[in-house]
């Protein structure tokens, strides 16, 4: 496979506690697989994942990694 068509990844960190959040924002975070703060998972770049982070932007780091 050619490395520049490489498919994209997130890796999302939840670096403020969702705890006195809105429940569809916990819910959000939950959804992501996030448990623990400063914990991180990667999920494939796409638009689902990308509104899901747009809605709880504000507890989370984000980043881009090639997979």
């Amino acid at each position: 496979m050619d490395k520049s068509k490489s498919a994209k990844k997130l890796r999302i960190t939840l670096i403020k506690s969702p705890i006195g959040a809105q429940e569809r924002h916990k819910l959000t975070v939950k959804a992501l697989g996030l448990k623990r703060l400063h914990m991180t998972v990667e999920h494939p770049d796409n638009p689902s994942v990308r509104g899901m982070v747009a809605r709880v932007a504000h507890l989370l780091k984000v980043e881009e990694v090639q997979a």
